[in-house]
Formats: C-alpha cells, sequence, structure tokens
C-alpha cells in the first residue's frame, strides 16, 4: 500500500503489542491527532426516522426512501450519495417486509462487500491500515464465537444473496466477520446512546491501554481522534477498547474474550483504583468467600440485563424491581461506590428514563456521578453522558440551577473530548445560554 501517513503520527511495530500508531511531535490536551472517515457503516434500525442514513444528521425534517419507506435522508443529494449501498438493502427490505431481520453485524458486512466490488483503490480511511490485513483471531476463537459466527453467514445468504453477486466463499466470509467483529466500532451519541456500527481502519491501528491518552468521539460517519493526555514525540498513541469503570480482572476477561491478548498497561499492573472499585460497607468486615460470592452474582446479573436488552416485550417494571432487589442485596456487603452497585444503578436509572420516571431516574443519576468521576479517567465520555443526563432531568424538573450547572461540567469534558466546534458541544451551550 502507499503509506502517505497522517501527519503528526506515523505507524510502527511495538516490542509487545504488535503494530501501532506513534506520535511524531507534541499534542496537547483536546487537541485533534487525526480524523478518519468510515470506511464502511450502517444506521442501527432504532434510530431510523431521527438521524440520515446517509451522514448521521440528527433533525426532525427527514424524508423516507419512496421505495422501502424505512431509509430517511436529510435531503436528495444524502440520499444519492447513500444510494449505492442502500440500494441492495431498500431491495431485500421490500422483499423480505416484516421477516427483514438481519443483525447489525450482517448489515455491516454486506455493506462491506458491495464496497470491495466497487473500490479497487486504497480509500482514505486506511491511510496507514488496509482493511484487508485486519487481525482476525480465528485460530483463537471457541466454538460459542465460531457458531455465531456461521449464524451470521448463514443470516448473510438469506437475506442478500439475490441482490449481491458472487457473494465470497464461506472461508472468506468466516474471517470478514472475525476482522469486523475483532475491529469494528459502534457510533454512538453525546448521551453514549448507539447510532450505528462502523468500519474505521486506521483508528483500528491503535492499541489499547486501560490509561488511554486519546479518545474516539465521532462527527457524522468521521471518527475524531483527541488526545486526552500529553502527547509528546514517540509516545504511543492508545485508545480504550472497553468501558474501564471495572476491576482489573474484569477487565482483562472482557479484553481476552473480545480482543485476544492480556492487557499489561500500567493500570492493569498497578490496579491503583481496584481497591475503591469493590469497595465494601464500613463496619461490615465479611468474610472473603462472601464477598467472591458476591462479586460471582453481581457479574451474572450484569451478563443477564445484557442479554434482555436483545429480549423484545421486556416489561419494564419488574426489570425495574429486579434493579432495587438486586441492589438490596449487594448493598448488604458493597459499598454505594461499589461499581457493580453503581452498574445496576446505571440499569435502573435507565429503566426509569424508560417509563418517563424522572424523578427517580434523576435520584439513581445524583448516586451515580460523583464515583463516576473518580472511577472513569479523565475526560470520560461515560462521565459527560451521565452530567448531561442529569441536567436535562433537572431542567425538565424546573431544577435550573443545579441544570446549568451539570450542563457545563459535562461541556468542561466535551470540549476536550468532542472538540471546541463540535456540534453536540455548540448545542450544550445553546441549552445553556437559554436558561439565562
Amino acid at each position: 500500500m502507499t503509506n502517505e501517513g497522517i501527519e503528526g503520527t506515523e505507524r510502527f511495530v511495538s516490542t509487545d503489542k504488535g503494530r501501532g500508531l506513534r506520535a511524531v511531535r507534541h499534542f496537547s490536551v483536546g487537541e485533534l491527532v487525526f480524523a478518519c472517515p468510515a470506511y464502511s457503516y450502517v444506521l442501527t434500525v432504532n434510530e431510523r426516522g431521527a438521524y440520515c442514513e446517509q451522514c448521521f444528521t440528527r433533525r426532525e425534517d427527514l424524508f423516507k426512501c419512496g421505495k422501502c419507506k424505512q431509509a430517511y435522508y436529510c435531503n436528495v443529494d444524502c440520499q444519492r450519495g447513500d444510494w449505492s449501498m442502500h440500494k441492495m438493502e431498500c431491495l431485500a427490505m421490500c422483499a423480505y417486509g416484516e421477516n427483514w431481520c438481519p443483525s447489525e453485524t450482517v448489515r455491516l458486512v454486506a455493506r462491506i462487500i458491495l464496497k470491495q466490488k466497487v473500490t479497487t483503490e486504497q480509500t482514505p480511511s486506511e491511510r496507514l491500515l488496509l482493511l484487508k490485513d485486519f487481525e482476525s483471531h480465528l485460530d483463537k476463537m471457541d466454538s460459542i464465537k465460531d457458531e455465531m459466527n456461521q449464524a451470521d453467514i448463514a443470516a448473510l445468504h438469506h437475506f442478500y444473496s439475490r441482490y449481491i453477486n458472487d457473494i465470497p466463499d464461506d472461508q472468506s466470509l468466516t474471517e470478514l466477520f472475525a476482522q469486523v467483529n475483532c475491529n469494528g466500532f459502534t457510533i454512538e451519541d453525546e448521551e453514549l446512546s448507539h447510532l450505528g456500527s462502523a468500519i474505521f481502519p486506521d483508528v483500528a491501528l491503535m492499541n489499547h491501554s486501560c490509561n488511554p491518552n486519546v479518545i474516539v468521539t465521532y462527527k457524522g460517519t468521521v471518527a475524531e481522534v483527541r488526545a486526552v493526555q500529553e502527547l509528546n514525540p514517540g509516545d504511543e498513541i492508545l485508545n480504550s477498547y472497553i468501558d474501564l469503570l471495572y476491576p482489573t480482572e474484569d477487565r482483562k476477561e472482557r479484553l481476552l474474550d473480545s480482543y485476544f491478548f492480556t492487557c499489561l498497561c500500567s493500570e492493569c499492573f498497578t490496579k491503583s483504583k481496584d481497591k475503591e472499585k469493590i469497595k465494601i460497607r464500613k463496619n461490615i468486615p465479611p468474610e472473603p468467600e462472601k464477598i467472591q460470592s458476591m462479586i460471582c452474582y453481581a457479574k451474572n446479573l450484569i451478563e443477564e440485563f445484557r442479554r434482555a436488552k436483545h429480549y423484545k416485550n421486556i416489561l419494564l417494571p419488574p426489570l425495574l424491581e429486579l434493579c432495587e432487589l438486586s441492589l438490596d442485596k449487594m448493598g448488604s456487603i458493597f459499598a454505594d461506590t461499589n461499581v457493580y452497585m453503581l452498574h445496576m444503578m446505571y440499569q435502573a436509572m435507565g429503566v426509569c428514563l424508560y417509563m418517563q420516571d424522572w424523578e427517580g431516574a434523576m435520584r439513581y443519576g445524583e448516586k451515580i456521578i460523583h464515583p463516576y468521576s473518580f472511577h472513569y479517567p479523565a475526560y470520560s465520555l461515560n462521565v459527560a453522558s451521565m452530567y448531561l443526563k442529569l441536567g436535562h432531568l433537572y431542567l425538565g424538573l424546573e431544577k435550573r440551577t443545579q441544570g446549568v450547572k451539570a450542563l457545563k461540567k459535562a461541556l468542561s469534558i466535551m470540549e476536550v473530548a468532542h472538540g471546541k466546534d463540535h456540534y453536540y458541544v455548540a448545542e450544550v451551550k445553546r441549552e445553556i445560554e437559554e436558561q439565562k
């Protein structure tokens, strides 16, 4: 490939991580290190009608595709720009009707296949790493992951075989799905709501750290990488692949299961925050066996909630009751700032928001925000999104002073993570101005 590079950075081989990206000049906190347009992307089905399929702009006056009547666009230009990708999905949706239900990963892979057929040149998304050179880790996949891969391949054939000529053979598809699962990104909004899935090859070149020095945010379908720590020439540019709330062993398990490596970063070595993350209630010195048993209970519960998100017709009041009962049980041992307690509070807050129980959501948010600020790294999107949610709740409940204060705290993080010129930042500034 032609190595045009990304100004201020270079690809290199790390002795313990393999290929990676490092700085060749100084970057200040909040400075844009580089931007990368998506090689391929797809809007999640749940956000259709609220976001443009082509540019991911959020607006109320979108118009829908005249054929499938499910895809929405800003204007004719956006519709034309997306047509080469939307065409096959449009035909499939019209043909299958209510039975059209491929997963988001299958939809993304279908678009990648189509793009590879019409694009043979190196793309602006691949200045340092080609998609075909992604790691797949097929040799490390267990039987469960292999079965999921095969189910995705079957779904791709079922929904798209009539609309994509010469679909690659199953061996090639197995590798492609594995590459996407290991290197794909989820595009999220300012409150970390899921908007879609995408492939950003140059962003995927960055290695992981539990103490990252950059953060990835999105401007439409473009990924932007900004420094959240000072970067000096020679420093490796490190992103986080996972939610950093949890203690070291949890993070290591997640990284090994999803990305097939054992993290050796400084945070995993020192475990500096683990004691606070699994803090036990004062004056209650339970036996180590009971603590470990409660941790296992919490982990299993978290996994149950992850699975529950994929089920339809979930009754929200019983789900909230389960959260509250779980909090009572864990609270007999864990402190309120314990990350497993915080996780269940976050789930309860989400249920309250869906039920439009604004007071309940606010109470949970108030319990979450300060421990979040301690457990997460500086300029965390998780902290910013919680301040945003609280700010909107306060304003909705006519608590103006508290609302403005929360929005300003969110803004101070967002100006670094998203950049001062991002439209999310402009929206928050406008909300603050409207309260004057």
